[in-house]
């Protein structure tokens, strides 16, 4: 790490936890470049948790759905 970014960090870690929740929430909206791709997964989301909601779809526990992705994608 270079040491401007260590002296950033040292210096953001300083931060009250509040300000910290909003740099963090201002960096990670940097990253989302694809506001279309972004849109649509919240779209799908939104769309499920409605199905959820009206009783026409079922929760999976978490611990099947992880063993069948472990199966499907191993390693």
């Amino acid at each position: 790490m270079s040491s401007n970014l260590e002296a950033l960090q040292e210096e953001v870690l300083h931060l009250p936890p509040a300000d910290r929740a909003r740099l963090l929430d201002r960096l990670i909206t940097s990253l989302d470049v694809d506001a279309e791709t972004e849109a649509a997964w919240d779209s799908l989301a939104e769309e499920r948790e409605l199905e959820l909601m009206s009783g026409t779809a079922e929760a999976a526990p978490i611990d099947g759905v992880i063993a069948r992705l472990e199966t499907r994608f191993p390693g």
